[in-house]
């Protein structure tokens, strides 16, 4: 782990928190969740070796159907899971691979399943009750003639496992019973449940020693927490995320996170780097800070390197954050006020990338929540806005 030189000082908190768990990060669940992710993820792997056979078995034969479907679908963070994995899938596995919100499937399914075409509806869940998950399954059911269902939830006794728990069109994945988040903000639940259907449907061969790797730079965030907590007291009151492919989806997510844990006191857009300037670049004040989520595409990257450079000339460097995986080019090193590297990546994509990065995305939304004297764990006392959403119904629908 690296930072640009003079990059740490924080006049406000000299001696910035070390970690979740540390003094300074309270005692709340959500950054136990974020402390813990390391720890998940090998328990991810040890699952997906029991049960590789099984899944072999219930993918092997869809896979095989050249014009097979695949449909991502989740609401809230769990719909930025499937917007995150898509565009890899689809070029690992050179097929369809689309990421659809399942509040998009439920409010307008005929736009959606507009083609009877063989599917396959993979479903992120950590709850599974949220109304709009077993919803937008049942449509699924409903409107097409052969689908089948990948179930990844992080609760086993839910609505959606239960749904498809004895069905021969469906496998459900469970993940680690910790990931269940009991925080309000999904933290452990977004990064397993990302890689657990990557390994699912990639292959799960290398599941061990890549996790391994991603826990190892997980680790080196998380150790870096005091760098982290130094940046998100600086106060902005906007942040910009950017990123490409797979990171577009993180930025979504990171965007999310952070106006969830601040209870809006901070708001948290997100683009992809070339995007930013047709419009939305419009936001950037003396109070917003940018994060460029660079690609460890090295043609990608360049994209991201020409944003950082231009970021540097319009802003304040102290306004503007680069994560990257493996070394940075030295006018990225020296020219963002904040810069952290995450060693091990080499190869690996921008899917495995993006869930090491997310740790550093959750711990600035955690500490930038406590430093407004809010709490993680339920930033809306009063019940606005809920850890599970409440008050939808769920109409019948005829095509």
């Amino acid at each position: 782990m690296s930072t640009h030189e003079g990059a740490l000082a924080n006049p406000a908190n000299p001696a910035a928190p070390a970690g979740p768990g540390g003094e300074g990060w309270g005692t709340s669940a959500t950054a136990r969740e974020i402390a813990q992710q390391p720890r998940v993820w090998r328990e991810l792997a040890v699952t997906l070796g029991e049960r590789a056979g099984e899944i072999e078995a219930f993918l092997e034969p869809l896979l095989a159907r050249p014009h097979l479907r695949i449909v991502l679908t989740g609401a809230g963070t769990s719909a930025f899971a499937g917007e995150l994995l898509a565009p890899a899938l689809a070029q690992a596995m050179r097929r369809r691979v689309d990421p659809v919100a399942s509040t998009t499937i439920v409010g307008g399914p005929g736009a959606v399943f507009v083609e009877d075409v063989p599917t396959l509806l993979v479903s992120f869940a950590r709850s599974g009750n949220s109304p709009e998950s077993v919803a937008a399954a049942a449509l699924a059911d409903q409107l097409l003639t052969s689908v089948h269902h990948l179930v990844v939830c992080c609760h086993g006794d839910s609505d959606l496992a239960h749904a498809y728990a004895a069905d021969d069109r469906a496998l459900v994945l469970l993940m680690p019973p910790a990931t269940h988040d009991v925080g309000f903000a999904m933290t452990s639940s977004f990064t397993t449940m990302v890689l657990g259907c990557w390994f699912a449907l990639t292959g799960t061969g290398t599941a061990a020693e890549v996790v391994d790797r991603l826990a190892r730079g997980a680790d080196e965030l998380l150790s870096a927490a005091g760098e982290v907590a130094a940046l998100a007291e600086r106060g902005f009151s906007r942040v910009a995320y950017l990123g490409s492919g797979p990171l577009a989806g993180l930025a979504q997510e990171a965007a999310l996170k952070l106006l969830e844990l601040t209870a809006g006191g901070v708001l948290g857009q997100h683009d992809s780097p070339l995007g930013f300037r047709h419009g939305p670049k419009a936001m950037l004040t003396d109070d917003t800070m940018v994060v460029v989520l660079r690609s460890t595409d090295a043609y990608t990257a360049r994209y991201d390197d020409d944003i950082v450079a231009e970021l540097v000339r319009d802003l304040d460097p102290g306004q503007v954050a680069v994560l990257g995986g493996g070394p940075l080019p030295a006018a990225v090193q020296q020219g963002a006020g904040w810069t952290w590297r995450v060693d091990g990546l080499d190869g690996l994509g921008d899917v495995p990338a993006a869930v090491v990065y997310a740790v550093f995305v959750q711990l600035f939304a955690l500490r930038s929540s406590i430093v407004r004297g809010l709490t993680p764990d339920n930033p809306f006392p009063s019940g606005e806005v809920n850890r599970v959403v409440r008050g939808v119904s769920v109409h019948p629908y005829t095509a």
